[in-house]
């Protein structure tokens, strides 16, 4: 089995905000939640760029160094905004990693974000 580790990219059915069921997409594993549980705090990746937040979310281009290493097909946008937790039994194969330096940039601007007054 394959062990699940913050970084990952893997697929998982990303809930849409009204509850529903949503697709199949990309998801990245920012950090597994303390506790017994297995759950996982995970952000949405989207091949809509035009989605980003200047400032806020990540854009992963073709040329960057962790570009193939990612698993993602085309560039694409790390939605820091779009958090889910979700049990990690939901979360379906790993397709990739970031570097570990892009992932931490993420989660310090997602802390920063949170810490703001």
């Amino acid at each position: 089995m394959n062990m699940k580790q913050a970084g990952q990219i893997v697929l998982f059915r990303f809930p849409q905000t009204d509850l529903e069921e949503g697709k199949l997409r990309p998801a990245l594993l920012l950090g597994q939640l303390p506790g017994e549980y297995g759950d996982w705090l995970i952000c949405m990746i989207s091949m809509q760029l035009r989605q980003a937040l200047p400032g806020f979310d990540e854009i992963i281009q073709e040329t960057d160094s962790d570009f193939v290493e990612s698993g993602l097909k085309v560039a694409s946008v790390i939605r820091i905004g779009r958090l889910a937790v979700v049990d990690g039994k939901l979360l379906l194969g790993a397709t990739g990693q970031i570097a570990s330096e892009r992932h931490e940039r993420i989660k310090h601007r997602l802390a920063d974000w949170l810490l703001r007054p």
